[in-house]
């Protein structure tokens, strides 16, 4: 008998008593064994109160990633369908690599509830709490060539922003090409690292690194004047299987979408939720530093960037200040 089974019946049974002799008959087995799985999800952070005569009332449950409540939340025929919980791994983007390279099926998606070596664009180390935020990575498969790689980010910035406000209330905007800011600090990173052969995609690994519940204390000194969290902005507790399964749900929706119409309608939405469109920035680049007004984004994914002369330059990646 695994856990699940026995949370689904407290669940269901929320705020009432339930004898051992009811769920050994509801779980074919003995009442020794639901106490002996009663003490073991106490180990795990959750509380009963068990009266003699009445049973047991589970009483508050920790803020845990369980399967069973990440598959329920989803309307995906794929995304997020081959799911991998772990407590603590090094990188979600490690564990998605070794299950790409096993032939795992576009969509399988690895949660993390603490990444111990999470890493951002350019190698940088990404902060993730244990069970305070989102850190997980998305297997994708697209048949598309190398070049086509931007486009997915901006799009998988899309569907977080989307699922973000959707869920939190929060209004997060994106700041090209793959941050989510709020109020001009970053809430949301996302990383997508792609494997091809023969300049075609063989897979990307979309990682996404979303602060949800961390409080203003917990954030490193280094962070506290450039980072926030969904919690932070609201006020208040943010359900992170609610905002897992509303990633997926935008993201399938968007990629569908993508599929059938191209980069246009994505592009569009792109540019709505942009924190960087109208403004003057600087970008810094691997032939330099480039400034100019960010004028929009071209069929490709490129930022078009207009200098002073009002020339356009477009721009494939770098890293994007105001001016």
């Amino acid at each position: 008998m695994e856990h699940p089974k026995l949370l689904e019946i407290f669940r269901q049974n929320e705020g009432k008593y339930l004898s051992g002799e009811e769920i050994s008959k509801r779980l074919s087995i003995s009442r020794t064994a639901v106490w002996k799985q009663i003490n073991k999800l106490r180990e795990e952070g959750f509380e009963f109160e068990a009266v003699s005569r009445k049973g047991y009332r589970l009483i508050h449950s920790p803020d845990k990633l369980e399967p069973q409540a990440v598959l329920q939340g989803l309307r995906t025929r794929s995304f997020g369908r081959s799911l991998k919980i772990v407590e603590v791994t090094t990188s979600t983007q490690e564990e998605v690599r070794l299950l790409a390279e096993q032939g795992t099926p576009s969509g399988a998606l690895v949660l993390a509830e603490e990444q111990t070596g999470g890493r951002g664009r350019q190698g940088r180390k990404w902060f993730s709490p244990p069970r305070k935020g989102v850190w997980m990575s998305l297997l994708l498969r697209p048949e598309r060539p190398l070049s086509f790689a931007p486009q997915l980010t901006l799009l998988i910035a899309v569907a977080v922003c989307r699922a973000i406000r959707k869920t939190s209330g929060v209004d997060a905007g994106i700041k090209w090409p793959n941050d989510l800011l709020v109020q001009g600090k970053k809430v949301c990173g996302i990383l997508v690292e792609s494997v091809s052969e023969d300049e075609r995609i063989r897979y990307c690994i979309a990682g996404i690194g979303i602060d949800v519940n961390v409080e203003a204390h917990e954030l490193p000194a280094d962070l506290q004047a450039v980072a926030t969290s969904l919690k932070i902005e609201s006020g208040r507790n943010q359900d992170r299987v609610a905002l897992i399964t509303a990633v997926m749900n935008e993201l399938e929706d968007l990629y569908t979408l993508y599929e059938q119409e191209g980069f246009t309608p994505i592009k569009h939405l792109w540019e709505a939720l942009s924190v960087t469109l109208g403004k003057r920035v600087a970008v810094k680049t691997p032939q330099g530093e480039i400034s100019g007004v960010a004028d929009a984004l071209d069929e490709s994914g490129a930022l078009i960037l207009l200098d002073d002369k009002g020339m356009p330059f477009p721009l494939f990646s770098g890293e994007v200040h105001l001016a």
